[in-house]
């Protein structure tokens, strides 16, 4: 930053000290103009290597046509993020106009719920700005309150943004950090939105602007209805940029739900009721299952065929059969 009146090559050492400070030297490095002090820098990247490191800037030859492409590439690169940045602000400028915020939203989160017949079921949480999808801030919730329903769409949607909004209030009561969202985007119609804004009202947020997406007729992406509080509701032209951005927003929240699900269902499923037994490790349950094929099977076993198998003794087989069969 504050680069303007720097001459380039001092821009240039300055980074190259800043950039291996947190990164291991290579041997060589090839830079495409001659570097302010380079000997000293050499030598100062050379004794945190341990190794002798060379700058060079090469005038001609293979390595010249090798700076002179990186730098190329590097020049493309920058233009397709300013291009990305431009039309990310436009998406965010269209985004206010549509919504009527006051300005265009810094920090917007994404809200969806996935579950299948209401187990394993999980909240998911992306946040998006101005520079993109901010995935480091993406967030995933079990669904674990006793009050909420299995498959509760609605609960599971109250849960989740009761808890979120608690832990804002809790570490960032206030806004200093830039954690608080400028704009909520929930997967739903009326009914999502109404119990949103229900959470909102108990948490005594009154200041953060919800929309809801729902699909179209016959879930039809391109005919998406935004709902507003108060039963506004939008509908925009299917060839709408801004529809385009909205719509990844939404299919990104539903890609990191789904996701989440199925890491939660498969960590469900690699649970085992052997795990509860007790003075049952690793070694023992891979020989029931060895000797039993799955745990179900070790459950309805007879106690004189849990002492056949190897490495159980009569006093363990007589713990794991009493555990199944308590009373018996």
């Amino acid at each position: 930053a504050h680069t303007a009146d720097v001459p380039e090559a001092e821009v240039l050492a300055s980074f190259l000290a800043q950039f291996y400070a947190e990164m291991p030297a290579p041997r060589q490095i090839l830079v495409d103009r001659a570097v302010p002090d380079s000997e000293l820098l050499e030598e100062a990247l050379s004794e945190k290597a341990g190794r002798r490191v060379s700058i060079r800037a090469p005038q001609r030859g293979e390595t010249a046509r090798m700076v002179r492409q990186a730098a190329r590439n590097a020049e493309e690169e920058l233009d397709r993020r300013l291009a990305e940045t431009s039309t990310q602000a436009r998406n965010l400028r269209e985004i206010a106009e549509l919504f009527e915020l006051a300005e265009p939203p810094k920090r917007i989160e994404v809200y969806d719920n996935s579950h299948v017949m209401g187990t394993s079921a999980v909240g998911a949480m992306i946040v998006a700005g101005p520079e993109g999808f901010r995935k480091n801030a993406y967030r995933k919730f079990n669904i674990k309150r006793p009050e909420t329903a299995p498959g509760d769409d609605f609960a599971m949607m109250r849960e989740v943004l009761s808890r979120r909004f608690a832990r804002l209030e809790k570490e960032d009561p206030d806004r200093s950090r830039g954690d608080w969202p400028d704009l909520l985007l929930i997967d739903g119609g009326k009914g999502q939105l109404s119990a949103v804004c229900e959470v909102l009202e108990d948490a005594g947020v009154h200041d953060v602007p919800v929309v809801g997406v729902a699909k179209g007729p016959d879930r039809n992406a391109g005919r998406e209805v935004f709902h507003l509080p108060g039963g506004r509701e939008i509908t925009l032209p299917p060839n709408a940029p801004v529809l385009f951005y909205l719509q990844r927003l939404r299919d990104e929240a539903h890609r990191f739900a789904i996701g989440a699900h199925r890491q939660k269902r498969a960590k469900n499923m690699a649970a085992s009721p052997l795990d509860e037994v007790p003075g049952i490790g690793p070694g023992r349950k891979r020989a029931l299952l060895m000797r039993f094929g799955t745990a179900r099977a070790v459950k309805a076993a007879a106690l004189e065929d849990l002492e056949k198998v190897p490495g159980i003794s009569r006093t363990t087989a007589r713990g794991i059969y009493d555990y199944f069969h308590p009373g018996g």
